[in-house]
């Protein structure tokens, strides 16, 4: 969300409760963020959990960390349980989504939120807190598999390069996790956004596989 929707938002929730989360943010912390969802289809997809870690300056505060499960929403099914391994019974006692949208924006305030394909996963939070609120996230993004692309197309334009979340913890020597749980993969976000800035970026990965000859 740019400066001029904040201020829209602003305005038009005058009375809102969340009012103050269209304020421009001027700390230095950021929320890194994951969302596992029952769709790769970010019009149709409900949330199963969410978890996000902040980060301050160049440091990681795992102290500082949430991972909510919701409630198992109706469009839970085999083919979506195969990805995040979360079963009907594992959510019984999870949040409402509501509950849950609720302690994210406690949470993060008006921080920005990092993330790998941090869009797809804001499409759907807003979605949601449409729903039950009547106004999307004001936090703006830092998508972290772009800061990576960027950084090598500096070094060798036009190459075809394997942009998975996997692929690049490898290259920038980062610890491999478990991944397809929200916490585990907000963390890796956390770590590839922490390395790009503040470290060293290492030589050209032997991941490239092509050139792009558009």
């Amino acid at each position: 969300m740019n400066a001029l929707q904040r201020l829209w938002w602003r305005y038009k929730l005058k009375d809102h409760p969340h009012h103050s989360l269209f304020s421009s943010y001027s700390g230095d912390e950021l929320v890194s963020i994951d969302c596992e969802t029952t769709s790769l289809n970010p019009n149709h997809a409900e949330l199963v959990s969410i978890a996000a870690i902040k980060i301050k300056n160049n440091r990681i505060l795992t102290s500082q960390t949430i991972h909510l499960k919701l409630a198992p929403p109706q469009s839970l099914n085999s083919d979506s349980i195969k990805v995040h391994q979360l079963r009907h019974h594992d959510l019984t006692c999870g949040l409402s989504e509501k509950e849950a949208l609720n302690q994210l924006i406690h949470f993060i305030g008006c921080r920005p939120i990092v993330g790998y394909h941090i869009h797809y996963d804001k499409k759907i939070l807003d979605r949601a807190c449409l729903r039950h609120f009547n106004h999307p996230l004001s936090n703006s993004l830092v998508e972290v598999c772009h800061l990576y692309h960027h950084k090598l197309e500096r070094l060798l334009p036009n190459a075809y390069y394997d942009l998975s979340i996997d692929a690049i913890s490898r290259h920038l020597d980062l610890p491999q996790a478990k991944r397809h749980d929200a916490l585990e993969d907000a963390i890796a976000a956390a770590l590839i956004y922490v390395r790009l800035t503040h470290g060293d970026f290492p030589d050209l990965p032997t991941i490239r596989i092509g050139h792009n000859n558009h």
